[in-house]
């Protein structure tokens, strides 16, 4: 053991002194290293950060979650596309009918849009405003956080009180503070609404979900009167949230059975509405990242290959250097595998080197990019790990050749060289 960490430690001396003494030789063989590290760690890291983030806004949305719509998720268009855009929107009397007949769900909700609206307080005002008519139960399948005020209740939903939910943006840029929002009367969309709430700041959103931060949230009964759901200006649609210990794939059924039988479907005719999960977004994504992954790996293999040829050449350099001080350890009494190793660990040292370069400047970038974008950026410990085994993997690779003609070299001729 001792043994071995003199090896270790000489060879560590040896790498540096190579650095110090051959500085643009080193530089130059270090850059393949460092490049191909810092390609395989940067997309590792990027997209396990999109990952992550894209997970995080799924969470968000519900793992568990049915949305009864008119088009299927991911297979909207092509040959099916007229199929689909004959179908029917679901409408508020579907909402009641999946209320009294499913009994596997913990939630429902009746969601609708509308886009580029105009919200005016007193001289101020903003434009292209979503309004999102919810039901009660809205609050109870979507996390939605509150700056200031509450949600709508049961009562407030189902009778005409216009009420409305201003999102960050909206009550920033009328107001500037939640505590002045709250209580205080806009006008949307022609007709006068009392603010009760006011959302916190969502950010924007990599999987397109709601945008909250430039919606107002209206009750179904009061977003009536601006426009009527079976208006073809809307697409609404119904989240159904199952109940704990019900599989999603429970609920589907039960409420496949239950939409045919509100349509009153034939058992021969196909289903003429979109039952949709977040599953679906999520195996597409899984295969998306795992493409992104295998490409910037073969990028950064590709560029290892070129480093690792840089390593070699400069390790070669190395054995000619120092061919009479081989075979006077050699002479001496050196062993074989000595000799071999020290070069070994040399060549792993000078990549590690390199790799450790690599994955600072990916540190650095990622630091960069996360002041300058919405999402998180996740460097994990597996990525730093993988990149530093792949650098002792090249560093094995590049002087393996090297250290092994060291090793052969005969203490006699060697001294004399």
């Amino acid at each position: 053991m001792l043994k071995s960490l003199k090896i270790f430690w000489h060879s560590l001396l040896m790498a540096l002194k190579e650095l110090r003494v051959n500085k643009t030789r080193t530089f130059l063989s270090l850059l393949g290293i460092t490049i191909g590290i810092f390609c395989i760690v940067a997309v590792f890291t990027l997209t396990k950060s999109l990952e992550m983030n894209v997970r995080s806004e799924m969470a968000s949305l519900g793992s568990n979650v049915i949305y009864v719509q008119r088009w299927p998720w991911g297979n909207a268009g092509g040959n099916d596309w007229w199929k689909y855009i004959q179908r029917p929107n679901a409408n508020y009397n579907e909402f009641q009918g999946l209320k009294q007949r499913v009994h596997n769900a913990d939630a429902f909700a009746y969601v609708y849009e509308l886009n580029g609206q105009t919200i005016t307080h007193g001289d101020d005002y903003m434009q292209d405003v979503t309004m999102m008519a919810v039901t009660s139960g809205f609050d109870k399948i979507q996390k939605v956080d509150m700056a200031d005020g509450r949600f709508f209740t049961p009562m407030e939903s189902s009778s005409n009180g216009m009420m409305i939910i201003l999102g960050a943006n909206i009550w920033q840029g009328l107001y500037g503070s939640a505590q002045q929002a709250v209580g205080g009367q806009v006008e949307f969309a022609g007709k006068r609404f009392t603010i009760i709430g006011v959302l916190d700041t969502y950010g924007q959103n990599l999987i397109g979900s709601f945008d909250y931060d430039n919606s107002v949230l209206v009750p179904y009964s009061a977003a009536r009167s601006i426009v009527n759901d079976r208006s073809r200006r809307v697409q609404p649609f119904i989240m159904v949230k199952a109940a704990p210990n019900v599989s999603v794939p429970e609920l589907k059924d039960e409420l496949r059975g239950s939409m045919r039988a509100i349509r009153r479907l034939k058992p021969t005719e196909d289903d003429n509405f979109a039952l949709n999960e977040l599953s679906m977004m999520a195996n597409d994504t899984e295969k998306l990242f795992g493409s992104i992954n295998m490409g910037g790996l073969m990028i950064g293999i590709f560029a290892l290959i070129v480093g690792a040829f840089g390593i070699a050449n400069i390790m070669f350099v190395t054995v000619k250097e120092r061919t009479n001080i081989i075979g006077l350890k050699k002479a001496i009494g050196a062993k074989r595998n000595v000799i071999m190793q020290e070069f070994l660990i040399e060549s792993v040292i000078l990549c590690m080197i390199g790799g450790v370069l690599g994955m600072l400047c990916v540190f650095f970038v990622t630091k960069m990019i996360a002041s300058l974008v919405f999402f998180k950026i996740y460097m994990t410990t597996g990525i730093v790990l993988f990149g530093l085994i792949a650098s002792i993997i090249t560093g094995v690779v590049a002087g393996f050749i090297p250290a092994y003609s060291a090793s052969k070299l005969d203490p006699v001729v060697a001294i004399r060289s």
